[in-house]
């Protein structure tokens, strides 16, 4: 197996784990990610942390078995999944986040990453080209002038560089799974109809074919505004305690 999956309560750890090739990615290994997210997905996950085994995060493709066609047709399914589940999902940087690393990192919500992380897509250097998706991923979550610079230059960037915008936090693994740990006490009816309604406006920019629609948004919205979680959400707020979300 290239890919594990491990659960602590809530909490859902998908780990690519091929050392040997700094965990980059070939069309077996796109499989298996598409297989952890369906399984995050029927177990009500509510924080998906990706990450890579030391001593990377995800180097790339493995270009041994890069062709245009059905690898990039599942990269870009396993990208636009993460986006479809209904938790946050977190990418826990450690190392280098090359082509496939950074398009992988760009497709989770938020990102902590280490001070020695390195991300870029050097398929200028290869003679290859991403899709419009990823492109358009990157400018929205790394900021155009960097999404420029590494599209356009093959040049990395560091996580100084990035800090404040596509780089989130600066941390180890543990600390990553720790804010997981924070993230998953949040109240999950609203992360979805939040989440729903960023990728819905993504999709709309991108002109992504079966995207979410508006009454799919709303129906969550709706189903935040009247769940339970919201009588608990302002009792906790009036009582001074924590809430205790259910997600209903």
């Amino acid at each position: 197996m290239a890919v594990h999956l491990t659960w602590s309560e809530s909490i859902c750890s998908i780990r690519i784990d091929r050392p040997e090739k700094r965990n980059a990615v070939d069309l077996a290994t796109l499989r298996e990610i598409e297989a952890a997210q369906a399984e995050a997905a029927s177990g009500r996950a509510r924080v998906v942390v990706l990450s890579g085994s030391p001593p990377a995060f995800c180097s790339g493709a493995d270009l041994g078995g890069v062709e245009l066609g059905e690898f990039t047709d599942v990269l870009l399914s396993v990208l636009r999944g993460f986006g479809r589940l209904d938790c946050i999902t977190l990418a826990s940087i450690q190392g280098a986040a090359l082509g496939a690393g950074s398009q992988l990192a760009a497709a989770c919500d938020v990102r902590m990453a280490s001070s020695d992380a390195r991300f870029g897509v050097p398929a200028a250097k290869l003679g290859l080209a991403v899709d419009t998706w990823t492109i358009a991923r990157l400018g929205r979550e790394a900021g155009w002038s960097s999404a420029r610079r590494m599209l356009l230059t093959g040049e990395s960037m560091t996580t100084d560089d990035l800090l404040g915008g596509f780089v989130h936090r600066v941390g180890d693994h543990a600390t990553a799974m720790a804010w997981a740990e924070e993230l998953s006490a949040l109240a999950p009816l609203t992360v979805k109809a939040h989440k729903m309604a960023l990728e819905r406006l993504f999709d709309e920019e991108v002109g992504a074919t079966g995207s979410i629609s508006s009454n799919d948004v709303e129906s969550a919205r709706l189903a935040a505004w009247g769940s339970n979680d919201a009588i608990e959400g302002r009792a906790a707020f009036l009582e001074k305690r924590p809430p205790r979300f259910d997600g209903r």
